[in-house]
């Protein structure tokens, strides 16, 4: 086991996870000031599935060039139920409506710039558990997150256990931190997806044009996302419809007559969406992105929400770990930056950490409860919604929230739009 005071093991924050999550938050914590050190399971880059269509919000909140990560831009969106009622809508010139990139490219991206700001990378450590502890302890203590004294130590399948003041949780969906922290979802769907090899002919069919497909199965959409010569190809909806949705899948790439392609990938991923009032933290552990099960229920896009859980997480881990010992006296960390945590009478770790909740739920629940209403009346009346998001005027809308002009939850507030979904949740 590490020493506190052993340097290569010791961390002001340890960021579990390298995905848009685990690297907006080393980033924003490393910009802080704050000694980090990213753990990633996989070697970096590495193939994760993902749509990887880059809505408005996402790229606002990249905190990097996106130039030269699009494979490339949409401008046109077709639009179909189950594979009936068409209708292609498009635009010239402007910035296009969304930007396609591989999540190898953008995670790889993330990862080098929280690198570029400071912080240290780890690829191949496997995080097996978590302990916190004050100093000298040796057992969990129930209250050790809320001493500015507390540590937390980072066990791994291989070499020395690593300590931090703070963690931060963005090892996905099925990970230790999640789990950890207590992290409850009450929506679990499945995605499916494929990544084909388009010859001159097909991949110049769907250059600049996107489609989303609202399925047969309850709740559940497929799409076509256009990346040059790649075309990656996919459905999502609820697990428990597991075999309808492979009979979905398989349907919508013989109909879209991409059967014969190669494929890059095949592959399947869950999504969780986190319940209402499920932690974000417990003690020194902060949770973010998909290990907090934070993404829009309806959409099931979690981009958006990784990048800006793991800003607020990686702020709030540095302000309540930059300067333990030396917060009090103001004193300025490397780079010039000065201590950013709570200093006023009374001030302690535990003021920065439990901000971090309630950023999150101020920020981004409004959109994941605005999505939980969408999702319950496209569930209910698939027909319908297609039909009302076909048409020009809705079009129109449904494109500026693409394009992060607009969230679900602003929309919601109108009283027309909130009438109108109430009325086709029933």
């Amino acid at each position: 086991m590490s020493r506190v005071d052993d340097p290569e093991n010791t961390f002001d924050v340890i960021v579990v996870g390298a995905g848009p999550a685990g690297g907006s938050a080393a980033r924003a914590a490393a910009n802080a000031g704050a000694r980090v050190c990213v753990l990633e399971r996989s070697a970096v880059p590495r193939y994760k599935t993902c749509g990887g269509g880059l809505v408005g919000l996402s790229a606002d909140h990249l905190g990097i060039e996106l130039a030269g990560l699009v494979r490339a831009s949409v401008s046109s969106l077709t639009m179909t139920w189950d594979g009936r009622f068409e209708v292609t809508r498009g635009r010239s010139g402007g910035r296009p409506w969304m930007s396609m990139v591989m999540r190898s490219d953008l995670d790889a991206a993330l990862l080098a710039a929280a690198a570029a700001a400071g912080a240290t990378v780890r690829t191949g450590a496997h995080v097996v558990g978590l302990t916190e502890s004050g100093p000298g302890g040796t057992g969990i203590a129930e209250d050790a997150g809320d001493q500015d004294d507390g540590w937390v130590t980072v066990r791994l399948r291989a070499g020395a256990d690593l300590r931090a003041r703070v963690v931060v949780g963005a090892d996905g969906t099925s990970g230790r931190c999640g789990t950890y922290v207590g992290v409850r979802c009450d929506q679990v769907d499945v995605g499916l997806e494929g990544e084909f090899v388009a010859d001159p002919a097909r991949a110049a069919r769907w250059a600049g044009r996107m489609l989303i497909d609202w399925g047969p199965v309850p709740g559940s959409y497929g799409w076509v996302f256009p990346k040059g010569r790649v075309l990656t190809v996919g459905v999502i909806g609820d697990r428990a419809e597991g075999a309808a949705l492979r009979a979905y899948y398989t349907r919508f790439v013989d109909r879209l007559g991409l059967t014969d392609l190669p494929r890059q990938h095949d592959s399947g991923h869950l999504t969780r969406v986190r319940a209402v009032a499920s932690p974000l933290r417990r003690g020194r552990v902060l949770v973010a992105g998909d290990a907090a099960g934070l993404l829009d229920p309806w959409t099931r896009e979690g981009i958006s929400f990784a990048l800006r859980s793991g800003r607020l997480a990686g702020e709030a881990a540095a302000a309540a770990s930059v300067g333990v010992g030396r917060a009090r006296a103001g004193v300025t960390r490397a780079g010039g930056v000065t201590d950013t945590r709570p200093t006023g009478p009374g001030a302690t770790a535990l003021d920065a950490l439990a901000a971090y909740p309630a950023r999150v739920e101020a920020i981004l629940g409004p959109e994941m409860a605005a999505g939980r209403e969408v999702l319950a009346a496209f569930t209910r009346r698939p027909g319908a919604m297609h039909t009302v998001m076909a048409a020009p005027g809705t079009f129109g809308l449904f494109t500026r929230l693409i394009e992060g002009r607009t969230t679900i939850a602003r929309q919601l507030r109108r009283p027309g739009v909130r009438a109108a979904v109430a009325a086709l949740s029933h």
